[in-house]
């Protein structure tokens, strides 16, 4: 009470001052004083600590009204000398419009970037400029923001075209103006001057007060007359300890609840600081040192400072004046230039002493909220002035490197640290970044919170990166920066990540930000250059090889020999590297591609690395000679088996990339005196790319498998198409370089040693010796060597680079297209993931899909595929080497699939490759050197045994491929030559020669001719027929090589010939494949014949009853009825046979049998709910005898339809509970069924359940009966409800003589009603068990009532007829509920059941109402049916006479209920305009009777309703109410009687009344109804019309409720995905003072909003507290929800608080994909048939099901908190 009345009194305090307070008087003071700074450090020293920080809570509203005024308004007035709104207003319509948007994006609003025009992904639209821009029609990819960058729209550097929207274009024409003049120059000298003053002033304040870092002292000026003793104990956030760990240690420290502690915790995460604790210096310090030691324990503790509340008040105030400077400036380019020459200003200490520095450098000591808050300023004022950006620009690469260096010790994300404004500033190619830069890696904050995170938004604008290249050497700093940070080496000064503490992993993520830097500034290459860029530029490279030595050999392996290796070594850090540089490497590469000069000094300098890093090439090891078919060469000795080998050769691959540029520009023919082509080793060059490829082929030989995971991890990213552009490709590419240098045979030579297979093939008996070898040795050496041809046919056909063949860009893309979609048709995003992404995420798919693929539209379900054009399969490589072993298995097997549909042979040759560039020309001459025709002739003497494992079926194929090849050669160089001179390739003559020595076998050709015919080389026949005729072809064309013609005729001759033996052999076999057919044939036909005598009786009879009139009709159609005395008789007794799917026993269904069972699922529902607001009601006290027409709550009954003895049932359950105990003892808890609320999955379709309905047989217990009866059961029912209700001691009297009337059931069965029906009572009201409760039967009607009404609007909606389209499933289940209805008053005292029905007639009779019986404008009449029908079945019993049928009840049971729903609709639902001008007069019977009925109601209601002029509308309008209740009862009566249907209620469309009505026993005009009983009836209308309530509801006191119901729809969604996006980004989260929600989910039933996933949002639901999207069901589904989580694009289900599901969303790309998580940014549009699904879903009560299902299906060991979301 003190401290609430000393607030009181400071609040007065305040008031009394501002009333006498001045801000004009104030300003004017402050423009006489001399010293302005001490002037206004007074005013501030004397109001700050009044306004701000007076209590525990740091944020009251009176802060935000007082300030303003007594803070703010003074300085405006000092400002502009006026009126501040009249000034401000003046200043905007006087200054020009900026041709930048700059609007800067708030977390989650959607951003775009044009996939064609934007200069990088960095350049992004806001929605606005974007839908006014040319880029919408263009290919554009749509994300959300993370917050904090802004829109790109007038920056002209950011757009190939296109770089204004329809808004900013028209400033455009102005911008050279706009850039020429000063905007200093619009405003006046006096508003100048006193700007830069209070700007001054204002900023030097805000500077100092946020980078102020003593806790109890202020800066000079700003001292408080009385200081007391009030302090707040400060909690800072970090990006290290979690949530539990804060509140848990809050909870301890301050004695708070959880939810206060869960209330700091947010705010603490959201603000970066939060007070926890306000009193004097003792009592915080406590907390202090409380909080300390909880939370240091592990790591470094939390932060907390006990500051002073004058210090805080004057920070709380500095963040306001922040806010302040950006709004004013935001009215004027001239106040804005104005602030960015106060901020930019040197102070008196020197250089980088500016007030932009000081914040800069204390950075990462400030709180996250306020590294917003001026980021926000930066981005609104130094980066939207074009002058002042590159000024700013300069300082930030000044400082980048102390910058980078505290963000890498922070703890905090880069989104908060000034470091991620680069991308601002590096991606403009014209920035103090290493301080900067050092700063954010010892910061503990994430990098969005950081100033280095600007860097986006300086670097990636390209005049800025090239300036701050040349001035600042911005390239060479970001890179030393990067390698000063990653200190641990080898003793070769290699990188070394394998003891690499958690800390320093933590630093080595923080440090890879430094790349993204270093690729913003290179993202886009000059087009134009300078000798100063070219310096600076090799400068850098010289760095970044420097780099690229300490990775060249890192992390490098030695094979384990007899033990497997103990603890799997470090890789991943390394392939992190290595993948975050792959982009930079090749854009290092294509800077240099740009500039031949700069081309030839950068591979001159990567050449000297090599040779640094490779100076000893030898290693050290044994100098060998190797002689191999007459040749001899000199090399090492090198196992790769037994020697160390490293994946990672950086400098190599860079040199690789480099010479083909060479290639490419012919820069070797043009300048071979610069390029020291002549000094390269070739084999220094091949020797550690073919180790690497080596140690691929031993691993998938299983030579290393001792080694681990890590190694075949490691062997898998080295092929991923991540890595593989600048790994695997540019090995092969190293390889094909050194092959072009060397001579052929004695580069194979070397390849054959470094596979340690030259033995092998050097002698002739090696081979013999080789065979009696170990097995696994055979097995390995012939995977060796099928590795090793498969290497050689990549080093001669990959030619799809520029620069090694004579291609086209867009060919090397296309032909992985065609690779694919040769494995299966795939899907876009499959293809995307396929293929390697450029720098700027882009794979050129696009440009090329057309040419060779088809694409393919999805259905409801499924994916858009792409289709390989048929022209295009020419183009398949079955050794494409991006092929892994499976990919390439399934592509030949689909291939040669496709080739046998098409009637072609099996033969899979090698395409027709590019030629090669002139510097590669030479590998060629691999496939004709005499060590690989050695090499062939042995594989193929070997295949000439049948057996003996010592060759492989894919050698085989291997080396027909290689000659393939090679002819292939041969006949594109005769195609192409002019004369015998130019053809040097002569590869068929040599395979005609015979084999030299040592081998003494025939020729290559010979033994191919003899292998055609094989017999265990059937497989292979036709590659070989292909490689013979190949031979031919070509002989023939060297022999007629002067005669061209002639040759084309030859070989044209030779292929009728080859092509006849083909055909015939085809013919051969598609005659025995005929034969074959015909013979199964006859074979079905004589079984058919031999079942068909056999059962010829059963025949017979199937075509009896087809031909009878009487099989699908009964005697007369006409009398065709469900309900009334007219039923048709009982009939021969039809016997009831099921299968138990347990015990797979028959039994009959009898009443005195044992009992059967449905598995069912019994769930709470609000799908037909009209009224979402209404409160759930209290269980305890809840009466559900009425049920209310909006169906605010209802109870639904499903089943999957297996049927199970119940027995069986209870065994399997009673074993599913024991399961589910033991498994609380294991890891995983099972989630799809919660067995303590009795779930479980039907044992044979998996759908979940939770109770079971008894299996009842139908039993006539009524006959046919006069029409007299009629009349005696009205009679019968009515003075049974006057005796019940006015004599009760007669009434129970006679009650209870019957009351203990025998069941007709057996034990089991009436065991199995209770189960069903206690199950279904304590679900609908989630209460207890309790079957003594007189609620249970009650529930137990209204769910089959219910069930009935969805399953009828679900046909309604789908336009099915109402009988004949429902699966058998639903029919069982509606079956079982009907019939259970009817028989449960058997299982408890019929009292209670009689006094339902008392209750219920009391509704409908005059004269005999009950208490709080409600009006009929409050029952749901269908639901009012179903249970007097139901419990009328206990009543009957009191009619000793048994003179009234049941049917005849039930009849007038409906009779009362249809006039009482009519009267409803004639009350509810007439609109007040329906008199119609064309029908004055009545025309027909109903609509007169309906007239004058409405005049009635109107009489007796006093006028309440609205005057009809005519009964055409009113008819209508009954009709259309009154058939949703009628088709609805005709279902109740067909599946309670089992009557059969008639044929008109199985077609749908209109015209079905007269038929329903003729069903129903009903006349078609239901006036009659009314008027055949008048007497009667209009005592019941006097009686409904005289309830107390009803004027009141008509009136409006309650929401009324028109007929028909219209289905409910799941909200309408925006077709454009993005106006969704943009929708959510502008939802703050309802708890935190108007924080960005970070996952705005949309609820799709109601179309709420809600904060999603936080703990700010968590509300206490039944004692636990669960997330907003869980509280959001139990109020809005009942316990069930469907959400949009936007961000996402991901549709979530839940039911419940444990069980929820992931579903696809209905937005599709153009592709015909979704898009969850929006990772690939294809623009989403909504497809109506996905989303009509969901909502079947829905509408079906399906989706707990497909929930059970999918969690089934995906039982991951982790699973997700649904609760929580």
């Amino acid at each position: 009470m003190a401290s609430a009345e000393s607030d009181r009194e400071v609040s007065s305090a305040i008031c009394s001052e501002f009333l006498r307070f001045s801000a004009k008087d104030t300003a004017s003071a402050w423009l006489q004083a001399s010293d302005l700074h001490k002037e206004v450090y007074q005013h501030l020293a004397l109001y700050v600590p009044k306004i701000y920080c007076l209590g525990p809570n740091l944020n009251p509203s009176s802060e935000d009204l007082l300030a303003p005024l007594l803070l703010l308004a003074p300085l405006e007035w000092y400002l502009f000398g006026e009126e501040p709104a009249l000034a401000l207003a003046r200043l905007e319509n006087s200054s020009q419009p900026s041709q930048l948007c700059g609007h800067v994006f708030k977390v989650g609003e959607p951003t775009y970037s044009c996939r064609e025009c934007a200069a990088d992904p960095t350049c992004v639209l806001c929605m606005e400029c974007f839908l006014g821009s040319i880029h919408k029609e263009h290919r554009y990819r749509m994300t959300t923001s993370g917050g904090g960058g802004f829109c790109d729209c007038g920056d002209a550097e950011a757009w190939k075209k296109g770089p204004y929207c329809h808004k900013h274009q028209a400033n455009s024409s102005d911008g050279s103006l706009q850039a020429s003049c000063d905007p200093l120059a619009q405003l006046s000298e006096d508003i100048v001057a006193r700007g830069y003053n209070i700007f001054s002033v204002i900023l030097k304040y805000a500077v100092d007060m946020l980078t102020w870092d003593k806790e109890d002292l202020l800066p000079p000026g700003l001292d408080p007359s009385d200081g007391g003793d009030t302090y707040y104990c400060m909690l800072f956030n970090d990006e290290v300890h979690t949530y539990e760990q804060v509140i848990y240690t809050l909870q301890k420290a301050v004695n708070c609840t959880q939810k206060e502690a869960v209330s700091f915790a947010t705010t603490v995460d959201r603000e970066g600081r939060k007070s926890v604790r306000f009193g004097d210096f003792q009592f915080c310090e406590q907390a202090k040192s409380v909080i300390v030691r909880n939370t240091s324990r592990q790591s470094r503790p939390l932060r907390v400072q006990v500051m002073h509340s004058s210090v805080v008040a004057h920070q709380c105030f500095a963040l306001r004046t922040l806010t302040w400077l950006g709004h004013i400036i935001g009215y004027s380019d001239g106040l804005r230039r104005l602030l960015c020459q106060v901020g930019l200003q040197n102070g008196p200490e020197g250089e980088n002493s500016s007030l932009v520095d000081t914040l800069m450098l204390c950075d990462s000591k400030m709180w996250k909220g306020a590294r917003n808050v001026y980021h926000q300023l930066f981005m609104n004022s130094l980066l939207m002035d074009l002058k002042y950006k590159k000024l700013f620009a300069l300082q930030f690469a000044k400082n980048y490197r102390p910058l980078q260096t505290d963000f890498m010790d922070d703890d905090h994300e880069r989104v908060v640290s000034v470091t991620s404004l680069s991308v601002q500033l590096f991606t403009v190619p014209t920035v103090n970044y290493e301080s900067l830069q050092s700063d954010y890696v010892r910061d503990d904050h994430d990098r969005e919170y950081s100033i280095t995170d600007l860097s986006v938004q300086i670097f990636t604008v390209p005049s800025l990166a090239r300036m701050l290249m040349v001035e600042e050497n911005l390239m060479t700093t970001i890179i030393r920066t990067f390698v000063d940070h990653l200190r641990h080496r080898d003793l070769q000064g290699r990188f070394q990540f394998e003891r690499y503490t958690a800390l320093q992993a933590f630093k080595f993520r923080r440090v890879q930000s430094l790349i993204g830097d270093l690729k913003y500034v290179l993202i886009t290459r000059p087009t134009e250059w300078s000798d100063q860029l070219r310096e600076k530029f090799l400068e850098g490279l010289d760095a970044f090889l420097e780099l690229l030595k300490c990775m060249q050999g890192m992390d490098p392996v030695v094979r384990q020999v007899g033990q497997h290796i103990e603890m799997e070594p470090e890789w991943e850090a390394a392939f992190t590297l290595q993948m975050k540089l792959t982009h930079i490497i090749t854009m290092m590469q294509e800077w240099c591609s740009t500039d031949e000069r700069v081309l030839i000094e950068a591979y001159k300098k990567c050449l000297a690395a090599l040779s640094q890093c490779h100076g000893g090439f030898t290693d050290g090891k044994q100098p060998i000679s190797l002689s191999l078919a007459g040749h001899m060469v000199d090399t090492i000795r090198y196992p790769v088996s037994q020697e160390r080998v490293s994946i990672h050769l950086p400098v190599s691959r860079l040199l690789a990339g480099l010479h083909v540029l060479l290639s490419k520009t012919d820069l070797a023919n043009r300048f071979p005196e610069q390029l020291p082509l002549s000094e390269l080793s070739p084999p220094m060059l091949i020797e550690h790319p073919l180790r690497c490829l080596v140690l691929c082929a031993q691993v998938h030989a299983g030579m290393w498998r001792r080694n681990g995971f890590s190694l075949i991890n490691q062997i898998y990213y080295y092929h991923n198409v991540k890595c593989r552009v600048e790994m695997f490709d540019k090995d092969i590419i190293m390889l094909q370089v050194g092959a072009s240098m060397m001579d052929p045979n004695h580069f194979l030579m070397v390849l054959l040693s470094r596979f340690e297979l030259f033995h092998i093939f050097s002698s002739a008996d090696c081979r013999r010796r080789y065979r009696d070898a170990n097995k696994d040795v055979v097995q390995q050496n012939n995977t060796l060597i099928e590795e090793m041809l498969h290497l050689i046919i990549m080093i001669v056909g990959e030619r799809y680079v520029q620069g090694v063949g004579q291609v086209e860009a867009s060919d090397d893309i296309r032909r992985e297209i065609i690779h694919q979609l040769s494995i299966r048709p795939m899907a876009h995003s499959e293809l995307v993931k396929a293929l390697p992404e450029n720098e700027n995420k882009e794979t050129g798919l696009e440009r090329v899909i057309g040419s060779v693929a088809l694409f393919k539209k999805p259905g409801v379900t499924g994916r858009g595929l792409y289709e390989l054009r048929p022209e295009s399969t020419k183009h398949f490589n079955l050794y494409f080497h991006h092929y892994s072993r499976a990919d390439q298995s399934k592509a030949e097997e689909a291939q040669r699939k496709l080739r046998r549909q098409n009637g072609e042979d099996s033969a899979l040759p090698p395409p027709t490759p590019p030629p090669l560039c002139p510097l590669l020309a030479s590998v060629v001459g691999l496939l004709q050197s005499d060590v690989l025709l050695a090499v062939i002739s042995a594989v193929l003497q070997w295949t000439t045994e049948p057996s003996g494992g010592h060759w492989t079926e894919s050698m085989l194929q291997r080396v027909l491929h290689l000659v393939a090849m090679a002819l292939l050669e041969e006949k594109q160089q005769l195609e192409s030559s002019s004369g015998d001179d130019d053809i040097t390739f002569t590869f068929n003559s040599k395979i005609s020669r015979p084999g030299e020595a040592p081998s003494t076998s025939g020729s290559i050709l010979a033994l191919l001719e003899s292998l055609q015919n094989a017999p265990h080389l059937e497989a292979h026949k036709d590659m070989i027929q292909w490689v013979l005729k190949m031979v031919f072809t070509i002989k023939t064309m060297r022999e007629q090589h002067t005669a061209s013609t002639s040759a084309v005729n030859a070989c044209g001759s030779v292929e009728e010939v080859v092509g006849e033996r083909d055909k015939a052999e085809r013919k051969r076999k598609a005659e025995m494949a005929r034969l074959r057919r015909e013979k199964v044939m006859a074979q079905m036909c004589e079984m058919q014949k031999h079942f068909i005598n056999e059962n010829k009786e059963l025949f017979q009879q199937s075509h009896e009853d087809a031909d009878s009139p009487g099989a699908l009709l009964t005697e007369d159609p006409e009398v065709l009825v469900c309900v009334g005395p007219r039923l048709p008789g009982p009939g021969p007794r039809r016997r009831q046979v099921v299968t138990c799917i347990l015990c797979q026993e028959e039994e009959e269904v009898r009443a005195n049998g044992r009992a059967m069972v449905l598995a069912a699922f019994v769930q709470r529902s609000t799908v037909l709910s009209k009224n979402r607001t209404r409160s759930p009601p209290d269980p305890e006290h809840h009466d559900p005898l009425f049920m209310h027409p909006d169906l605010a709550f209802a109870t639904h009954t499903a089943s999957c339809g297996h049927i199970m003895h119940a027995t069986c049932w209870q065994r399997y359950f009673e074993a599913v509970q024991a399961k589910e105990q033991r498994r609380q003892q294991r890891l995983r808890v099972h989630t799809s069924y919660d067995v303590e609320n009795g779930e479980f999955l039907c044992p044979l379709c998996e759908c979940l359940s939770n109770t079971v309905i008894p299996l009842l047989p139908h039993t006539h217990r009524y006959a046919r009966t006069h029409a007299h009866t009629g009349t005696h059961a009205r009679t019968h029912t009515h003075r049974y409800a006057r005796t019940h209700t006015h004599t009760g001691t007669h009434a129970h009297t006679q009650v209870r003589t019957h009351a203990h009337t025998h069941s007709p059931f057996s034990s089991s069965i009436q065991g199995m009603i209770t189960t069903f029906g206690t199950a279904t009572y304590k679900i609908g009201l989630k209460v207890h068990p309790n079957d003594q409760d007189p609620r249970v039967p009650i529930m137990s009607w209204a769910s089959c009532a219910y069930t009935i009404q969805s399953i009828e609007r679900l046909l309604t909606d789908e336009e099915k007829p109402l009988f004949g389209s429902l699966p058998c499933r639903q029919d069982d289940c509606l079956t079982s509920l009907a019939r259970f209805g009817s028989a449960c008053w058997t299982a408890g005292p019929q009292i209670t059941v009689q006094n339902h029905f008392t209750r219920l007639l009391s509704a409908l009779v005059p004269g005999v109402r009950a208490d709080n019986t409600p009006c009929i404008l409050d029952i749901d009449m269908f639901h009012l049916l179903v249970s007097s029908v139901f419990s009328y079945s206990s009543v009957q019993k009191l009619d000793q006479s048994e003179r009234c049928s049941l049917g005849s009840a039930q009849l007038h049971l409906l009779h009362l209920a249809t006039v009482a729903h009519l009267v409803q609709i004639l009350i509810t639902s007439v609109p007040a305009d329906s008199s119609m001008d064309q029908e004055e007069v009545c025309r027909s019977e109903e609509e007169e009777m309906t007239f004058h009925l409405y005049n009635d109601l109107r009489t007796l209601l006093d006028s309440a309703l609205p005057e009809v002029s005519s009964g055409w509308q009113l008819w209508r309008c009954v009709q259309s109410g009154l058939l949703p209740f009628l088709r609805s009862a005709a279902i109740f009566f067909h599946h309670l009687n089992a009557v059969e249907t008639p044929p008109d209620l199985h077609v749908a469309g209109p015209g079905q009344w007269e038929a329903l009505c003729s069903y129903l026993s009903l006349p078609s005009n239901l006036l009659q109804l009314y008027y055949s009983q008048r007497t009667v009836m209009e005592a019941l209308l006097q009686g409904w019309c005289s309830h107390p309530t009803i004027r009141q509801t008509i009136q409006g006191a309650a929401p009324l409720i028109s007929f028909p119901r219209e289905s409910n729809r799941l909200i309408e969604l925006p077709d454009d995905y993005s106006a969704l996006i943009n929708q959510a980004s502008s939802f703050t989260c309802p708890r935190s003072g108007g924080d960005k929600s970070r996952a705005p989910t949309l609820c799709l039933v109601c179309g709420a909003l809600l904060c999603s996933q936080s703990y700010c949002c968590q509300t206490e639901v039944e004692g636990q507290d669960v997330g907003a999207c869980t509280a959001h069901t139990y109020s809005c589904g009942a316990g069930l929800g469907l959400f949009l989580r936007v961000r996402e694009s991901q549709v979530l289900f839940l039911a419940g608080k444990t069980k929820g599901c992931f579903y696809p969303p209905p937005y599709l790309d153009d592709y015909g994909e979704t898009d969850q998580g929006l990772r690939r940014g294809n623009p989403l549009r909504l497809c109506p048939e996905r989303y009509r699904k969901i909502q079947k879903l829905w509408h079906q009560h399906s989706v707990t099901e497909e929930i059970g299902h999918a969690q089934e299906a995906n039982q991951s060991l982790v699973g997700i908190d649904w609760q929580h979301l």
